[in-house]
């Protein structure tokens, strides 16, 4: 990678236009100098920011640009949007046309980081089912994002990032009962080393330490509740222990998430969805970052969805959408300072 290319804007994906995505950007591009944020630019919805701001009765100005390198001679003055795809602002009235929208956004803002002309992709909140209507066929984002690397869908990682916890599902959008069959010691192995590897070149810690949960109650108590941790989890922790890795469990998942237990970890690798994802949203809520890991490029995105009820409401907080641009300014500039 380029030693200039911490200095490429990032690439902003609208989003579901009918959502908070809209209402969050503005807000994000409004406090860009005061929260630090590196320039950006929107792919598309021009139309849709300018009605948002006028909705939330701020001053936010508009310049559309035709690429993306003018987007950082602007970004002190208005936000930039690339291209003239554009909607209807219908906040909190989901349609097939904004899904579109979001779905095109999605995947040029994704061509932009691929082919460098983006430091990164901060990607808005989506609503799957919409995407799949009109044409989505990826469980979501985070494995899109692996298949426009060229990549399969499995070598991508879900990490969900805090100031002070981040967490890895090892399995994620799959029904609860299925869980045990899809762990296995190879995964885990494999997820870990991804995770080790980003904490050290995104996050600039030089010795990231691992701390992995157990699948069944109190990490099955010796085979008492379940005999996945003595037969899956802990050979994957003993594989990347011999590789030199901070590695440590497996952890009872009830006692992992204390301040005490959270400081002797940088990273928390999951068995499941909602064991990563409950912590994080119940701590990091309004500054919770969806960061994608295993892959050449920098994405993230804000942790939570669309929330159709509160949009153009005023009500929605920005938090997450600006921590998510920093976070990627942040990774960007770690990245490319190591060539």
């Amino acid at each position: 990678m380029s030693s200039t290319g911490e200095h490429l804007p990032l690439a902003i994906s609208l989003g579901d236009p009918s959502g908070i995505g809209p209402e969050i950007i503005v807000h994000a591009w409004r406090q860009r100098a005061e929260m630090g944020l590196k320039p950006f630019a929107v792919v598309g919805g021009s139309g849709v920011l300018r009605a948002a701001a006028e909705t939330l009765g701020v001053d936010c100005p508009i310049t559309q640009i035709s690429s993306l390198s003018q987007a950082s001679n602007v970004f002190d003055t208005a936000l930039p949007v690339l291209g003239d795809k554009d909607v209807a602002y219908h906040p909190g009235v989901p349609n097939t046309a904004g899904a579109k929208l979001a779905l095109t956004s999605l995947e040029q803002a994704t061509q932009l980081a691929v082919s460098g002309m983006a430091s990164a992709v901060v990607t808005a909140p989506i609503a799957k089912k919409l995407l799949e209507e009109v044409g989505f066929q990826h469980p979501g984002q985070t494995e899109f994002l692996a298949a426009a690397c060229g990549l399969p869908e499995n070598t991508s990682v879900m990490m969900m990032a805090g100031p002070n916890l981040r967490t890895v599902p090892l399995t994620v959008h799959c029904p609860l009962a299925d869980v045990p069959s899809l762990i296995s010691t190879d995964l885990i192995a494999t997820r870990g080393r991804i995770v080790a590897a980003a904490l050290k070149l995104d996050f600039g810690i030089e010795n990231p330490r691992i701390a992995v949960t157990g699948l069944n109650p109190h990490a099955g108590e010796g085979g008492k509740f379940g005999r996945e941790e003595i037969g899956t989890i802990a050979p994957a922790i003993a594989a990347l222990q011999s590789e030199g890795l901070n590695v440590t469990g497996p952890h009872s998942a009830d006692a992992m998430f204390t301040p005490r237990a959270r400081s002797g970890y940088d990273a928390a690798l999951c068995m499941y969805h909602d064991q990563a994802l409950i912590p994080l949203k119940a701590l990091e809520f309004d500054e919770g970052v969806n960061v994608t890991l295993g892959l050449p490029i920098i994405r993230t995105s804000p942790d939570h969805g669309t929330a159709f009820d509160i949009a153009g409401k005023g009500i929605a907080d920005p938090g997450a959408m600006i921590a998510a641009i920093r976070m990627a300014g942040e990774m960007a500039a770690r990245r490319y300072a190591h060539g």
